[in-house]
């Protein structure tokens, strides 16, 4: 019997919250747990970011410390197998979330574009810093949880597509200094 099997033979289901079979091995998500996969990751920080863009008095200190906020919690509850997914995303996710919130504020001026782009250059650059440590933070919280054994894993399988070797031919031109030589007829000749 397996051990999802001999739990639910004994009165266990083994599942925990979310409906998942915990390993048998205890790698698992401990009962109650919550995980999210990666694209559950971008949306945290994406909600946060927003957020606290929705609700910056313009300082960007509500904004940063909302990204901050969602890049920590997304890189600790992410899978550590969608780790490599999260740990590229945060600068695109913040800027989603700062043009979101320029357009969702600025929306009902008098000249809207005009205010949307002033709205949107202003806030990405007085939350640069933010940016930058929130995507540092993800690093970092990453790194311990598996973020460079995922690393390794898609060099590995990227090698075997043969994308990091040279190849044989790589260089098309022969500077050979003998003739050329005619390949053989196949046709005999006729006299």
């Amino acid at each position: 019997m397996t051990a999802p099997t001999a739990d639910r033979a004994s009165g266990d289901s083994g599942a925990t919250g979310g409906g998942r079979v915990r390993a048998s091995d205890g790698t698992g998500p401990a009962r109650g747990a919550v995980t999210l996969t990666g694209r559950g990751g971008i949306v945290a920080i994406y909600a946060a970011a927003l957020a606290g863009a929705l609700l910056a008095d313009g300082t960007g200190l509500l904004a940063g410390l909302g990204f901050l906020l969602g890049c920590a919690l997304a890189a600790l509850l992410t899978r550590p197998v969608d780790l490599l997914t999260l740990a590229v995303s945060p600068p695109l996710v913040f800027l989603a979330a700062t043009a979101t919130a320029a357009v969702v504020l600025n929306a009902g001026e008098d000249a809207p574009l005009r205010a949307i782009a002033v709205a949107l250059l202003t806030a990405l650059a007085a939350t640069a810093p933010w940016l930058f440590a929130g995507t540092v933070l993800v690093l970092v919280v990453g790194v311990p949880r598996g973020l460079l054994r995922q690393f390794r894993e898609l060099r590995k399988r990227l090698a075997g597509l043969r994308l990091f070797h040279e190849e044989e031919n790589a260089d098309p031109v022969r500077w050979d200094d003998t003739r050329r030589r005619e390949p053989p007829s196949h046709h005999a000749e006729v006299d």
